[in-house]
């Protein structure tokens, strides 16, 4: 059974239990055994879903249950009654987030238990989770009606996976035609730009996830959202945000010139080889020159991006007085992204590793003061990392903490014993202390892959 169908049938599992518990609800006294069984049950289906994710949203779209971002199939006469009591009362949105309870629960089914079949025409709707802290009702948006049921998170990670199929169709049309497509490329980075504004720590932390089989277009939408975050932390915004983000999405483009064995060989280059590879800042530069609707910005940055502040790196004699802002920015992201991601030739380094290259060349090859500010922005160990503490517990890094960053904001998902913990714990590392007296701190980073996590899902 996929992971998908595994999914798709706790979803519908939850959903039958929601519904038992509330026709026990409707049809038992407060008090009879078969409602304590009902709401059991449910809190135990929950329980599974919120070990992986802090929420789970429920909600009626077109009259179809949708769990999260799945639809669910109309199979039974329980399942129709559930939306069309639901419906008629004006709720077609229930979300139950961790830590809700039994008593909550059974407070929830008795309260639309209650509600009337048919509602007096113009009735507000129903608020049958008022009060309770961990269930939340309401309407759903036309934006949700749209695109599905869906946390923050599961909205940026597909915007990321849609932008990452935009940057693979961005190289097959500049191999094919000799220029992307500005229309896509000024589209995929408007979803960024706006997803950077409104949820900055959710789109960085995405940008860790470690690919093998697509680096070439998971590193410019990573390079992109990294150029961005830099740029928006320092009070970049509206058109030239964008602008640094498309410059930094197509820094690579020349490389459609490379030839093919040159850019997929697995080993170290010849050099000769790399003296070819060393040509696609020219390439590009001439290439989104070319490219009509293009800034100004992209071949400058295209040209520039391996270039460094003390007068190195190549295209060679391509000497600067000062290396433009946009350059900068997509320079820093790029040698970032590049050390920390897998490829056929290079295993990832770890962040904190990666930022100690760049800490080493702060002044040298890059700005000292931008290399800096990147460092406050990710942190040694960037939101979304999965980290184990000096406790000995497993925990997902929420929050960088700039006066220390080994001690960031995390939610404790693994217990000493190695144990997955039903409720997990939120932790100010820099406030807390070990048994033993001393200051809790990040050990090592871990390889979420090796404990089969999603560190995304707790981020929420």
């Amino acid at each position: 059974m996929t992971e998908h169908q595994d999914r798709t049938a706790l979803y519908d599992d939850l959903i039958r239990r929601l519904a038992s518990a509330l026709r026990g609800s409707l049809l038992y006294a407060p008090g009879h055994p078969l409602i304590a069984r009902n709401l059991d049950a449910l809190l135990e289906t929950l329980g599974q879903i919120h070990a992986v994710a802090p929420s789970v949203a429920i909600g009626v779209v077109s009259g179809q249950i949708v769990v999260a971002d799945t639809p669910l199939p109309k199979t039974s006469a329980t399942m129709g009654d559930l939306i069309r009591r639901l419906t008629v009362n004006g709720i077609e949105r229930i979300v139950m987030d961790r830590g809700v309870t039994a008593g909550e629960l059974d407070t929830f089914a008795r309260a639309v238990a209650a509600l009337p079949p048919k509602p007096e025409p113009g009735a507000a709707p129903a608020e049958p989770a008022k009060g309770l802290a961990h269930i939340r009702v309401g309407r759903i948006t036309d934006e949700q009606k749209t695109d599905g049921i869906q946390s923050d998170i599961e909205a940026i990670r597909q915007l990321y996976s849609k932008a990452t199929v935009a940057a693979e169709t961005l190289v097959q049309v500049a191999e094919r035609e000799g220029r992307p497509d500005p229309g896509l490329a000024m589209q995929t980075v408007e979803g960024l730009a706006d997803a950077v504004t409104q949820n900055r720590t959710a789109l960085i932390a995405l940008t860790a996830m470690k690919t093998y089989d697509n680096y070439t277009f998971t590193h410019m939408v990573n390079t992109s959202i990294l150029t961005m975050g830099q740029a928006r932390a320092i009070g970049i915004e509206g058109r030239l945000l964008r602008e640094f983000g498309l410059s930094a999405l197509m820094h690579d483009i020349g490389k459609v010139r490379t030839p093919k064995e040159i850019l997929n060989k697995p080993g170290k280059l010849t050099t000769d080889e790399f003296e070819i590879m060393k040509r696609h800042p020219v390439d590009g530069a001439e290439i989104l020159r070319r490219t009509p609707e293009m800034p100004i910005l992209a071949p400058v940055v295209a040209f520039e991006h391996h270039l460094r502040i003390d007068g190195t790196g190549y295209p060679s004699g391509a000497k600067r007085p000062t290396l433009n802002l946009g350059t900068q920015l997509c320079s820093i992201a790029d040698v970032y992204d590049a050390m920390r991601s897998n490829r056929t030739y290079q295993a990832s380094f770890p962040s904190d590793r990666v930022l100690a290259v760049l800490q080493n060349n702060d002044g040298i090859h890059f700005d000292k003061h931008l290399v800096r500010r990147f460092s406050q922005l990710l942190g040694i160990y960037p939101p979304g990392n999965l980290v184990r503490l000096s406790s000995g517990e497993l925990a997902v890094v929420l929050k960088v903490h700039a006066p220390d960053p080994y001690r960031p904001r995390v939610r404790v998902i693994v217990d000493k014993a190695g144990e997955r913990m039903s409720l997990p714990v939120d932790r100010n590392l820099w406030e807390s202390r070990d048994e033993d007296g001393q200051p809790a701190s990040v050990k090592t980073p871990v390889d979420p892959a090796e404990h089969g996590i999603d560190p995304l899902t707790f981020l929420a």
